[in-house]
């Protein structure tokens, strides 16, 4: 594998964050029936922010890879059809 230079930690703005914490609140008063309180919601965000997102961004990345290597192939066999008999 290529040396991979240290990318810094997955880092939400201050604004995401408060509309993340709002849907963890939302989420837990209509799936759980519970409140929440900020503590929790911060809690939870900072484990998703820390944990998760590093997951969920490298599985897009392979994603993101795996789409281009598709187009490179599409483009290599393309390629080919634009030449002309010699004859």
């Amino acid at each position: 594998m290529a040396n991979r230079r240290n990318i810094p930690q997955i880092r939400l703005s201050d604004s995401q964050r408060e509309k993340l914490k709002a849907e963890i609140k939302a989420f837990y008063a209509a799936e759980r029936e519970e409140e929440i309180g900020m503590i929790e919601q911060i809690q939870l965000l900072n484990l998703f922010e820390e944990q998760m997102a590093p997951i969920i961004y490298n599985k897009a990345l392979d994603d993101a890879k795996k789409w281009f290597a598709q187009m490179m192939d599409n483009l290599d066999s393309d390629f080919y059809t634009l030449y002309k008999n010699e004859g």
